[in-house]
């Protein structure tokens, strides 16, 4: 199908707040209806992005699709993905259903507005990924911050109104350095138009401040240590499905806004500045690998192997090689696959058990062997084992850290190996051992609608541990010309330093 012309990004991007919209006007009882509407709206988006992918030209490096109309004063509506931003354009629409799924009986109370606050999120997620505005972009980045401080606040567990306020603090805070230096970038080049701002050329010691503003913002985002403190708490207060898409997709938000601003447009600060980055990420990928071994929560132990995974990404993007920064997009994909799988299969036992406390588990092989089965792959990728998609990235991530610095990807190694330890630590306390606590000797396996919902998780971890190539191949082009572009202009401002 030929999508030629037509405003395919909006239609992904505003289809969910449509859906949204409709749900406000059921009626209060019609909770099924509101599951049922969001559903369908979810599903359709799905399949209306997939037209994107189909369509989408892989041997351009550009903006493609590109919608640009005008909108407030001097800003212009302007919507595009390339190569770095289409596929989280998918992964973002492909999670969602899962999520509406994995909500259908978790949560009885306040219904509608829970389907709202998704559908709302889903539109702002998609919107950052697709604006070509720095102030539309701004608008979709801080837009996402309202519902998902709702969904853990109004939805959460006990501690709920505590981690959503420090949720919300934590990235608006840096969120307000970010808007400082889009105001002076705009002052600066007289235009909001991001494709342009890739190619003006900053003044060093600006681009230092302009870099560490925005470093700010993303650093929290991603969450780098040390500004991760927000997440664990995140996690362990809000619902299942929030915690899917807060790991899913909302940390990667982050690694985008790296590979989109810092690394195009300050390539002298951001080379400068790529030593502080591999020592923060060295340092998250070993620390929180070690604060995990010592959890005793399931969310919290998943929580911190998510801060020490997108450690892996940082140091793939500020490795300025192709294999680096193809790496790290896989990893945060990958991630976003994986993490949102682990914390799936959390709310299947919370749901049968009201509790996350791994001493609470042994011996749930005995009683859900499909459950078993599924946890497997996934905590297996998450170690990185060759044949899962989690393999591939962090591959790639070490080997761009090896052109780098053979130093940082011996240190980076030593997680992959504390990955391992946590892991299959986890898995052995409550999938093994024998089923002594009595509470789990009636624990059922999945239902059909579970297995629904993990099943494609399970197929995409595999298929693309064996075949990367649908994932490579549309990243391939465009990080080729950011990596070429940033080795021209960071060689143009070493040639121009005394």
């Amino acid at each position: 199908m030929n999508i030629a012309g037509s405003p395919i990004l909006s239609i992904v991007t505003f289809l969910p707040l449509a859906g949204a919209l409709f749900i406000a006007f059921l009626p209060r009882e019609a909770d099924q209806n509101a599951r049922f509407a969001a559903l369908w709206t979810t599903l359709i988006t799905f399949a209306v992005s997939l037209l994107i992918w189909i369509n989408f030209d892989k041997s351009n490096a550009g903006f493609q699709f590109v919608e640009e109309r005008s909108w407030i004063g001097p800003f212009k509506y302007k919507m595009g993905v390339d190569g770095i931003s289409m596929l989280f354009v998918i992964l973002t629409a492909f999670l969602m259903p899962l999520c509406i799924l994995a909500s259908w009986d978790a949560i009885g109370e306040r219904v509608k507005e829970y389907m709202i606050a998704f559908l709302a999120l889903e539109t702002l997620m998609i919107g950052v990924f697709c604006a070509l505005d720095l102030v539309l972009f701004y608008l979709f980045f801080e837009g996402g911050l309202i519902p998902m401080f709702l969904i853990i606040g109004v939805w959460g567990g006990p501690r709920r109104v505590y981690a959503s306020f420090k949720f919300f603090l934590y990235t608006l805070l840096g969120s307000v350095l970010m808007l400082l230096a889009m105001m002076a970038m705009y002052w600066h080049a007289g235009t909001t138009d991001i494709p342009t701002l890739m190619t003006v050329r900053f003044p060093a010691d600006m681009q230092w401040w302009l870099w560490l503003a925005f470093f700010a913002s993303f650093a929290v985002k991603l969450p780098m240590w040390p500004a991760h403190t927000w997440l664990p708490d995140a996690h362990v207060e809000a619902p299942t499905a929030g915690s899917v898409i807060l790991a899913a997709i909302l940390l990667k938000m982050g690694g985008y806004g790296f590979l989109r601003f810092s690394v195009p447009m300050f390539p002298s600060a951001s080379e400068a500045l790529a030593p502080f980055i591999f020592v923060l990420s060295v340092i998250a990928i070993i620390y929180t690998s070690l604060v995990a071994l010592a959890q005793d929560d399931l969310k919290k132990l998943i929580a911190y192997s998510s801060v020490a995974h997108m450690g892996f990404v940082t140091m793939g993007i500020f490795t300025f090689t192709q294999q680096g920064v193809d790496g790290a997009i896989f990893q945060m994909l990958s991630h976003g696959l994986v993490s949102a799988a682990l914390f799936l299969c959390v709310g299947v036992v919370y749901d049968r058990t009201h509790t996350r406390e791994i001493a609470a588990y042994g011996g749930l092989a005995d009683r859900m062997p499909i459950y078993a089965a599924c946890f497997m792959v996934f905590t297996l990728a998450n170690v990185g084992l060759p044949g899962t998609s989690g393999f591939v990235g962090e591959f790639l991530t070490l080997l761009g850290a090896f052109k780098a610095s053979t130093h940082v990807a011996f240190f980076a190694t030593t997680g992959v190996i504390l990955s391992a330890a946590y892991a299959l630590w986890l898995y052995r306390r409550i999938i093994f051992g024998s089923l002594e606590k009595p509470a789990l000797r009636s624990l059922a396996d999945m239902s059909p609608r579970e297995i629904a919902v993990l099943a494609p998780l399970v197929i995409l971890t595999i298929l693309f541990g064996f075949y990367p190539a649908p994932v490579l191949d549309v990243t391939a082009v465009s990080v080729k010309k950011l990596v070429s572009d940033f080795a021209v202009t960071a060689g143009q401002a070493a040639a121009r330093s005394p």
